[in-house]
């Protein structure tokens, strides 16, 4: 089968390899129908996660049709279309069992397109697959699905929930790529005042208004300013770090007010400078996080009623064999105003 494969820092390869083949008993084989592209891969590609061995498959979001399933798997036939989730689950360690699924101690975690084979390839073994996909309703397409294993659930639980958004809240978004957008969406649920969503690119911040942002501005300009118009000069309750860089972290920390909150999505390839001498004293709290998708059924019942709608968020759409090409438009943004890139089995 074909698979895009990295061979170190700054390479990859849409190469011929080996088709998966079930290697425990939890395990599932799936032909995948729909992938995307996440910012981590970038950070991969860019060197940021130096525990990715080269020779492996990258991706961890993607929509496919079980072709095999191991003898342990009971909920799972030949024929179900699936959602595969970024995150594995043994379900039966401490952490999974606190529903801490992302901290499993048992072989899961993150690990697709991390630790072991990931699903940007015609065909993906998933592990512990009976905890580890979702079943999908007809009346949800791939496309809008495939926004659920990773992107809407990281926002969501790692953002909004972490964040503790609250009705009356002003909420700062710093980046309005995918993640900043799905989170400026699942925080609209709990009824902020404010979303004031900052970002270097105006494309992305023309985006984040139709997502749900009340206030834009460019990071150039003067977040700070802007937050403090619309809070009597207090400052965000919650400022949600949606990049992953020492400037956005520490800009994260100027717009959160006394009492405030920073929820830290970015995935940090760099050392951030924590200015404890200034924060301790205005009582900040800083939460940071790896997803662990608790709230994908939720956020999949929701998607159902029609209470999320993740259409706008694809901007580019390919073939599966054109993923080398969707790299390229994905990791330029600001020139291609992408946000999300969908690949399809054709």
């Amino acid at each position: 089968m074909k698979a895009l494969v990295y061979g170190g820092p700054g390479d990859k390869s849409w190469s011929d390899i080996p088709d998966p083949t079930i290697a425990g008993p939890r395990d599932a084989i799936v032909r995948v129908d729909a992938v995307t592209i996440c910012g981590t891969d970038l950070h991969i590609l860019g060197g940021d996660v130096p525990e990715v061995p080269a020779g492996h498959v990258l991706g961890h979001e993607a929509v496919g049709t079980v072709v095999a399933v191991g003898d342990g798997v009971g909920n799972l036939k030949e024929g179900d279309r699936v959602l595969a989730s970024c995150i594995s689950a043994c379900g039966v360690c401490r952490y999974c069992r606190e529903g801490a699924y992302g901290q499993c101690l048992g072989g899961g975690g993150w690990v697709l397109g991390h630790t072991v084979d990931g699903v940007q390839a015609e065909y993906a073994r998933i592990p512990f697959a009976d905890l580890s996909t979702y079943h999908l309703p007809e009346q949800v397409s791939d496309e809008a699905a495939v926004l659920l294993a990773d992107i809407l659930p990281t926002s969501y639980e790692v953002g909004v929930l972490n964040g503790q958004v609250s009705p009356g809240d002003t909420v700062a978004v710093v980046g309005t790529g995918p993640i900043g957008l799905a989170a400026i969406q699942t925080a609209k649920l709990y009824s902020p005042t404010h979303i004031v969503a900052v970002d270097k690119a105006q494309s992305r911040l023309d985006a984040a208004k139709r997502f749900g942002a009340d206030l834009t501005v460019l990071a150039d300009d003067d977040p700070l300013e802007a937050v403090r118009s619309v809070t009597g000069g207090l400052g965000a309750d919650v400022v949600i770090e949606a990049v992953g860089t020492p400037a956005t972290f520490e800009l994260c920390t100027t717009l959160v007010r006394a009492g405030g909150r920073i929820a830290n999505i970015g995935v940090h390839g760099s050392p951030a400078t924590l200015h404890l001498e200034r924060l301790w004293i205005r009582n900040v709290t800083i939460t940071t996080g790896l997803v662990d998708t608790r709230t994908t059924p939720t956020l999949l019942r929701m998607l159902v009623a029609g209470q999320l709608d993740t259409a706008d968020m694809v901007t580019h759409r390919f073939a599966l064999d054109q993923i080398v090409e969707a790299y390229d438009v994905f990791s330029r943004p600001a020139e291609t105003g992408a946000l999300k890139v969908v690949l399809t089995r054709r």
